[in-house]
């Protein structure tokens, strides 16, 4: 008998090499070439067949102008936070992607969206080749859906999967997960990149040749990316990333990429015995509950997606001897350096001596510039040892001159923050209101130095 012939196919980009390489020839990412079993040429054939041909159907080559442009058509899940991430609800022949590290819960919300819509008249169905139709029922009845009408099909094959969906014609399909899924036309093993790039095509061709709306649940690497080919990522119509630590109770779902709506949107999802509840104010978890301002600690207003979100900056100045350490959580270090050297340079605050450790409360990560201000206002509280005054919060971009720069969509930060009781505010002299805010005292800065005589002077 022949001996199989294997070849090195790279999980990032799909490339094929013979034999095993250090970094992919490719796409030169290094460690991604893995080994599967070479496709048989004569399975390729069939790729071409009439059943597959007919998924995709031919269009006249029209203008622009000529074409009805309409809003797309939106369902609610009945899941408050799952929709503003969606951009407003499900779409008519959508595909949705959603990602996340094991037990963070994307079954379970899934299932909850399921059992919401169907509840509202939609036909829904629910593929899992992970787990049992019997323990999919166990896990309804612990989330409290008692008497769910919710459709199960326990399958892994592509083409039993295909002729349910026309049969059964649902409103909503989750397949759980796409890495479990084979087609009978590769030779390759379930979850190779050959599988999950063929398997999610096929899909995402019915989904939009028949209008369903189709949920791919998909695993991630240990780098916390999806895992299978990046192509997958450009075939479907909205990525999700489930995000936090399994150990607390809150969870984040964030786009990563949506076709029908804003990116970088986040929900905020709390863990609970009944399944995942949407948290309808997810700034009281970022901020901690002083009874007493306390010094080192700032508050700012950063903006994820359209919503603005109220953060608390913590940090803490202390003798650091010959070698002093810079550390940051949920902030960028190499900015933490520059702005050090900016406090230096044009305010006079020396933290050359000094161990400098600046947090996020609540595990949340800024990647804005707006964060520099607060930064920088809490390294000289903590050094001086004087805390800020109560209800105090400060946003804005400083540059390496020391200037301070506007930060984007600054009234609706400053109206956020007003509706949460903050008195005092320093911005920028750009994002300074026209009118004022009632409730909230606001001081516009130029320079990083006028802000901190500001600080003193309310101290």
């Amino acid at each position: 008998m022949a001996k199989e012939k294997t070849i090195y196919t790279c999980t990032e980009c799909g490339g094929t090499s013979p034999r095993w390489l250090g970094k992919c020839p490719h796409c030169t990412a290094w460690n991604t070439l893995i080994e599967s079993s070479a496709e048989n040429p004569a399975a390729g054939k069939n790729r071409y067949s009439p059943q597959f041909q007919s998924l995709a159907k031919a269009c006249e080559v029209t203008a622009l102008a000529d074409i009805e442009a309409t809003d797309m058509t939106r369902t609610p899940t009945g899941h408050e936070e799952l929709d503003r991430v969606l951009g407003g609800g499900i779409v008519e022949g959508g595909v949705v992607l959603i990602g996340g590290d094991p037990g963070i819960g994307k079954s379970t919300l899934l299932l909850q969206a399921l059992d919401s819509l169907q509840r509202a008249g939609l036909n829904t169905l629910y593929v899992t080749g992970e787990e049992s139709g019997a323990q999919v029922a166990l896990r309804s009845r612990r989330l409290g859906l008692d008497g769910s009408q919710v459709k199960v099909m326990a399958e892994i094959q592509l083409d039993k999967i295909l002729a349910t969906l026309e049969v059964t014609q649902p409103a909503v399909a989750v397949i759980d997960s796409i890495q479990t899924v084979y087609s009978d036309l590769l030779t390759s093993a379930p979850g190779s990149v050959a599988q999950v790039r063929e398997c999610a095509a096929h899909l995402t061709r019915a989904a939009k040749s028949s209008g369903v709306c189709i949920v791919l649940v998909g695993h991630v690497t240990k780098d916390g990316a999806l895992a299978g080919p990046r192509v997958l990522e450009h075939m479907v119509d909205t990525v999700l990333y489930f995000e936090g630590d399994t150990h607390s109770s809150f969870r984040l779902v964030r786009a990563i990429k949506n076709r029908f709506g804003a990116v970088n949107e986040i929900g905020v999802f709390a863990m609970t015995e009944k399944g995942l509840k949407g948290v309808s104010n997810p700034s009281a978890m970022f901020l901690s509950q002083h009874s007493e301002p306390v010094p080192g600690s700032c508050v700012m207003v950063t903006l994820e997606g359209t919503r603005p979100l109220l953060v608390e900056i913590q940090a803490l100045v202390d003798d650091g001897g010959p070698n002093p350490r810079r550390l940051s959580v949920g902030l960028d270090r190499d900015r933490l350096a520059m702005l050090l050297a900016v406090l230096h340079r044009h305010a006079g605050v020396a933290c050359m001596d000094q161990d400098v450790f600046v947090n996020a409360v609540g595990g949340v990560r800024i990647s804005e510039p707006a964060a520099d201000l607060a930064v920088m206002l809490a390294i000289a509280s903590s050094l001086r040892g004087k805390a800020l005054p109560k209800g105090f919060l400060a946003f804005g971009e400083v540059g390496l001159a020391g200037e301070v720069r506007p930060a984007p969509r600054g009234q609706e930060r400053l109206k956020e923050a007003a509706k949460l009781g903050f008195s005092v505010a320093v911005v920028p002299k750009a994002n300074a209101p026209k009118k004022p805010i009632e409730g909230l005292t606001i001081h516009a800065v130029e320079r990083i130095e006028q802000a901190l005589d500001l600080v003193r002077s309310l101290q």
